[in-house]
């Protein structure tokens, strides 16, 4: 007799509140790359973009925030990124 293995992983994901996007909450038409405080919120501590679904920003806001961050990483605005190298 085979016995079926149960999985004793929790489970941890909840339901959530739907995100909603900053920019079209807070009626923003244009996203400022000049803005880095405001850019930071939606990078992490490496620099890294957040996707959509960690932000919850909409589609068109999530590529002119990438393009934003792109221009304030170009202007030295912002970092492309904070993780040292080590030397071997």
């Amino acid at each position: 007799m085979k016995f079926k293995r149960k999985s004793f992983r929790p489970k941890t994901q909840q339901p959530t509140e739907p995100k909603h996007c900053y920019f079209c909450t807070t009626n923003m038409h244009s996203i400022d790359f000049k803005a880095g405080d405001m850019l930071r919120r939606f990078m992490n501590s490496e620099g890294k973009i957040y996707p959509r679904r960690k932000t919850g920003t909409c589609a068109r806001d999530q590529r002119t925030l990438a393009e934003a961050i792109k221009r304030a990483r170009f202007l030295a605005l912002v970092p492309y990124t904070t993780r040292l190298r080590r030397r071997v």
